[in-house]
């Protein structure tokens, strides 16, 4: 599966559009990590418990939206972008979408 944020692929044509695909995952934050990351917040630094938590989130929503894709019988994805939204307190979602295609490979 070919992925991409761009709208087109430089060796490849898109020979039909099969419409939007999705994949998103919700994560709560873990109580323990959240009073680690506190503390860190007082003293500054990176807070490698919430990186480590949305890159995740993202590597999940990715695979679910390839699966939603293999599904439509796509050869790739175009257009992908990225949105989070707090579902609750504590709990975000993160969605990856895009446009999935079918592709041939340019002479």
């Amino acid at each position: 599966m070919l992925l991409t944020t761009q709208d087109q692929f430089d060796d490849q044509t898109i020979i039909s559009t099969l419409g939007v695909v999705r994949g998103n995952a919700v994560r709560a934050r873990h109580v323990g990590k959240d009073i680690l990351a506190g503390l860190r917040n007082l003293v500054g630094g990176e807070l490698t418990e919430y990186v480590k938590l949305l890159a995740e989130s993202r590597e999940q929503a990715m695979d679910r939206m390839v699966a939603d894709a293999t599904s439509v019988g796509a050869d790739g994805i175009v257009g992908i972008r990225f949105t989070t939204s707090m579902v609750m307190q504590g709990a975000a979602e993160m969605l990856a979408y895009g446009t999935a295609v079918k592709l041939q490979p340019k002479a």
